[in-house]
């Protein structure tokens, strides 16, 4: 007569093979994923660092060395638009660029998920992955060239600083195209959307407009260049104290302080509203909630 299997038996049977199936689940992920990421990579390496593409970031990289080609630490109006410009091409350049590709691998990208040659997921972690290692690149030799050329605030731990706020900037910017691209999933309407999208962010970057109109203080603070330009701001002024002193100003400690035009607009400037890592925050929550929302986007598609 044979023995029945205990229940601890059965539950230690049932635990080895749910460990095994997800195992397996995460090894066939993970191979799709590779599958995917090589294929990426192969594609767009060539798109990515187009010889045409290259030019322009260097043609710019070198217009703005030279156009402020070492500025002095105290012509403050001079240096906040150099900040303000990086700020607005490399928000642009990655959004634009980013728009475009769900919409255009659409078709393929419907054939094979029918198919069930590959999970939502790894495709989508493919093409997050695959920006990080293409998308970084030019950025940072933009500003590895101007940072130099400009004769921004000396230190190796200044231009770190600014190099990362920039990445992770450039990577808020393209996860907002993306989100845009898989939203609408038509080329030619999330170009538009995102031309305007970005065009309200530079207008509330703080640069051209310091106070905002009360119904659209509210832009200014989704607005991706508004904290890369605060930031990049903080990092070669710190709190402002010190450029202050050299115009022998002082932070304004008491409501109803008389202040002269200059010492005004050097604090409404340099200062700012908000704190240094608020403004990281706020970006990394941008860089991570933009994609989310594109993934989610991508779910609806019907196959």
């Amino acid at each position: 007569m044979e023995a029945t299997p205990s229940r601890e038996n059965v539950r230690f049977v049932k635990t080895e093979t749910n460990a095994r199936g997800i195992v397996s689940g995460f090894t066939t992920w993970f191979s799709q994923l590779c599958i995917l990421l090589h294929r990426l990579i192969k594609e767009r390496r060539h798109e990515s660092f187009d010889a045409l593409r290259v030019f322009q970031v260097v043609a710019a990289s070198l217009l703005a060395g030279l156009m402020w080609w070492h500025s002095d630490f105290r012509d403050v109006h001079d240096r906040l638009g150099l900040l303000f410009f990086i700020s607005i091409f490399w928000g642009v350049l990655p959004s634009f660029n980013a728009v475009f590709t769900f919409p255009q691998e659409r078709a393929i990208f419907t054939r094979e998920r029918a198919s069930g040659m590959y999970t939502l997921s790894s495709y989508f972690m493919a093409h997050v992955i695959g920006s990080l290692s293409m998308e970084l690149v030019l950025p940072a030799a933009f500003l590895t060239l101007t940072y130099w050329m400009v004769g921004l605030r000396p230190g190796l731990v200044p231009f770190l600083l600014t190099l990362s706020v920039l990445l992770l900037y450039v990577l808020a910017s393209q996860g907002l195209g993306l989100a845009l691209g898989a939203a609408l999933m038509d080329a030619k309407k999330a170009s538009t959307i995102v031309t305007v999208t970005m065009l309200a962010f530079v207008l509330t970057g703080g640069f051209y407009v310091n106070k905002v109109p009360s119904g659209m203080v509210w832009m200014k603070y989704v607005s991706t260049t508004f904290y890369c330009y605060r930031l990049m701001i903080a990092i070669q002024y710190g709190n402002g104290e010190e450029i202050l002193g050299m115009f022998g100003c002082e932070l304004k400690r008491t409501e109803g302080a008389a202040r002269t035009d200059g010492c005004r607009f050097m604090e409404e400037e340099v200062v700012g509203d908000i704190e240094l890592w608020t403004s990281v925050t706020v970006l990394f929550f941008m860089f991570v909630g933009y994609r989310m929302l594109a993934y989610l986007a991508l779910r609806r598609i019907k196959l």
